[in-house]
C-alpha cells in the first residue's frame, strides 16, 4: 500500500481481497532534527551514511543528526526515513538583472551550504519577442563544485497573466522559488549568441543561514501543514521514531516528547527516548524517571548514554540511533518478538556509566532498559521493557517483546484487510478474512513468535451496509500467548473507512485459544 499525494486529494492504494499477509517486512525507523542542508518537513528515504551526506550535508557540530543517523546504519538498520526541520532558516537569494527590476529566485532548501546557480538565454525564441526567455538552475556541491541537479524551464515570462508565467512553472521546482516584486520586463540574457559572458552562471547574491538551535516546537510541527514530525504522515508505515537533541548541549524537552509519544501511540510505532545529559548514576535515572512520570508502552527509554572506548574527552552521546538500529537488525533476522539483547554494541562503543547487575534490575523495575556488560556477553540493551508501567491486567505492555510484536500485528493485518470495508455485506467476507488472518497467524506461530502455538481468530463482517458505509465495521478478535507471557492475550480490531482502533485485553481465558483456530 503506497500514498501519493496532489494538492488537498490523498489517493491510497489497498491490498487486495484475499491477498496473503507477508509474515515480516523490513522495519521502518524515522528521525525527525537538524541538518545542514536538504529539504524541509519532507521524509526522504536514506538508504546509507553517504546517500544521509549526499543529501543532508553529512555531520554538522550543530547538530545530532548526523551521528544518529551513523549509528543507526553501524548496528545494522536499513530503512531510515530523515525529516530535516529548521528554526527560521532561510534560503540564498540569486538575482537576475531585468527590464526595469531584478528576477529575484529563492532557494527553496535553506542553509549556509545551499550552492544555487542560475542562467539565462534567447536560444529559440523570435528575435521580435521580448518577454520570454530560457531559465537554467542548478544546484552545485559546495564540496566539488560540480553540479548535482539542474532544472530548465523553456519559453516563460515575468508577466503574471501569462500562460507560461515562471511562478507558475516554479510551482514545481525543488530548487528555487520565485519572490517579488516581479521585474517590468524579463532577465537579461547571461548566455547564448550575442552574448559576452566570461561567466554565464549568476551565483547567489545572498547566502541562505541555517537558523537558530530548534525548539521544542519545531521538531513537534504543525499537524495541518504537515510539517516537523507530521511530515511522516506522508510515510505509509513507521515501526520506530527518534529524537535526536536538538542540539549536543540541549535535550529534547516534554513537549517534544509527549508530542511524539502522542503521535506514535495514533501510528502504532515505538518512541525512543535518550536519558537526559544530567543522569549521571543509575540512582539519578531512576529518581528522574519518576519525577518525569512517563508511562506509555509506546516509549522506549534506556540508561546511561555512550562513550567512545579509548576517547576520554568526549562527553558521552546518545544512543537511540544505534537503539533503533539493533531493533531493526534484530527484527531482519528473527522478528520483532525476539530478544534484542543477542544484538551487541558496536566494540567501539561502551556505556558511559559501568552498572552492576542490581543496577541494571532497579533500572528495569523504573521501565529503564540498561546498556550495560555482564560476562562474557559484550555491552548491550538489557531488559526489554517499555514505559508502559500499568496496573497488573496489563502488564504485558511493559515488556518490549510482547508490545512490538502486537504493534506488528496489528498495524500489519490493518493494512492487508482494509479490502473487507469496501466490500459487499455478507457472511463471505467475515469467511475470507478469517482465512487470510488465520494464514498470517499460523506463519508467525510457525516462526515462534508465540509463546504458546495455540492462537484463535474471529471475524465479524458487521451489521449489514453498503460497501464504504461512514458506519461499516468489520472486527477481528485475536487471541495469542506473545513471548514472556504466561496467559493469553486478546487484541480486537475495529476496522472501519475512518481508519482502525484496536482495543487490548490482557491475559484473556485460555479457553478462546486453540490450535487448530477453527
Amino acid at each position: 500500500m503506497s500514498d501519493a499525494t496532489d494538492p488537498g486529494i490523498r489517493v491510497t492504494e489497498i491490498a487486495s481481497m484475499d491477498q496473503a499477509i507477508e509474515l515480516k517486512s523490513d522495519t521502518t525507523a524515522a528521525f525527525v532534527g537538524r541538518a545542514l542542508r536538504g529539504p524541509l518537513d519532507t521524509p526522504v528515504p536514506i538508504s546509507s551514511v553517504n546517500a544521509f551526506a549526499r543529501r543532508f550535508g553529512g555531520s554538522w557540530q550543530h547538530s545530532t543528526l548526523g551521528p544518529a543517523v551513523e549509528q543507526f546504519f553501524a548496528h545494522g538498520g536499513r530503512r531510515l526515513h530523515v525529516v530535516r526541520v529548521a528554526n527560521n532558516a532561510r534560503g540564498a537569494m540569486i538575482c537576475l538583472p531585468a527590464g526595469n527590476g531584478v528576477l529575484v529566485l529563492r532557494a527553496r532548501e535553506p542553509g549556509s551550504s545551499e550552492q544555487i546557480r542560475a542562467a539565462v538565454d534567447y536560444d529559440g525564441i523570435d528575435a521580435g519577442d521580448s518577454d520570454h526567455f530560457n531559465l537554467v538552475v542548478q544546484r552545485v556541491s559546495p564540496e566539488t563544485r560540480l553540479v548535482v541537479d539542474q532544472e530548465i524551464y523553456r519559453r516563460v515570462s515575468c508577466r503574471a497573466e501569462s500562460r507560461t508565467f515562471l511562478g507558475d512553472a516554479l510551482q514545481a521546482s525543488a530548487l528555487v522559488a520565485l519572490q517579488l516584486p516581479l521585474p517590468a520586463g524579463r532577465p537579461a540574457a547571461t548566455m547564448g549568441r550575442g552574448v559576452d559572458a566570461r561567466t554565464p552562471y549568476v551565483e547567489h547574491a545572498q547566502r541562505g543561514t541555517d537558523g537558530a538551535q530548534l525548539s521544542d516546537y519545531d521538531l513537534i510541527g504543525s499537524a495541518t501543514a504537515g510539517t516537523g514530525l507530521f511530515a511522516l504522515d506522508q510515510v505509509e508505515r513507521l515501526d520506530l521514531l527518534y529524537l535526536p537533541p536538538p542540539a549536543r548541549e540541549r535535550d529534547a524537552g516534554p513537549a517534544a516528547l509527549l508530542a511524539a509519544e502522542l503521535y506514535c501511540r495514533r501510528r502504532g510505532a515505538m518512541l525512543i527516548m535518550d536519558p537526559p545529559s544530567c543522569w549521571q548514576s543509575a540512582a539519578d535515572a531512576v529518581a528522574g524517571m519518576r519525577e518525569a512520570a512517563y508511562a506509555s508502552p509506546n516509549m522506549l527509554a534506556y540508561f546511561p548514554r555512550l562513550a567512545v572506548r579509548g576517547d576520554a574527552d568526549t562527553m558521552p552521546r546518545p544512543a537511540g540511533g544505534a537503539i533503533a538500529g539493533l531493533l531493526c537488525k534484530a527484527d531482519a533476522d528473527a522478528g520483532p518478538w525476539c530478544d534484542p539483547e543477542a544484538r551487541p554494541l558496536r566494540r567501539e562503543f561502551t556505556p558511559a556509566a559501568a552498572l552492576t547487575p542490581a543496577q541494571v534490575a532497579l533500572l528495569n523495575r523504573a521501565g529503564l532498559n540498561a546498556l550495560a556488560a555482564d560476562g562474557a556477553r559484550p555491552a548491550g540493551l538489557r531488559g526489554g521493557v517499555t514505559l508502559g508501567r500499568g496496573t497488573a491486567a496489563d502488564r504485558h505492555l511493559a515488556l518490549l517483546e510482547p508490545r512490538r510484536l502486537c504493534l506488528a500485528i496489528t498495524n500489519t493485518i490493518e493494512r492487508a484487510t482494509r479490502w473487507a470495508v469496501f466490500e459487499a455485506d455478507g457472511a463471505r467476507i467475515a469467511v475470507r478474512l478469517k482465512a487470510q488472518v488465520s494464514e498470517y497467524m499460523a506463519a508467525l506461530a510457525a516462526a515462534g513468535a508465540f509463546a504458546e502455538p495455540a492462537f484463535s481468530v474471529q471475524c465479524d463482517a458487521g451489521a449489514p451496509l453498503p460497501p464504504a458505509h461512514p458506519r461499516r465495521s468489520i472486527t477481528v478478535l485475536l487471541t495469542f500467548q506473545p513471548p514472556r507471557c504466561d496467559t493469553p492475550l486478546t487484541l480486537t480490531l475495529h476496522q472501519t473507512v475512518a481508519g482502525c482502533r484496536v482495543a487490548t485485553t490482557a491475559f484473556a481465558p485460555a479457553r478462546a485459544a486453540t490450535a487448530a483456530c477453527a
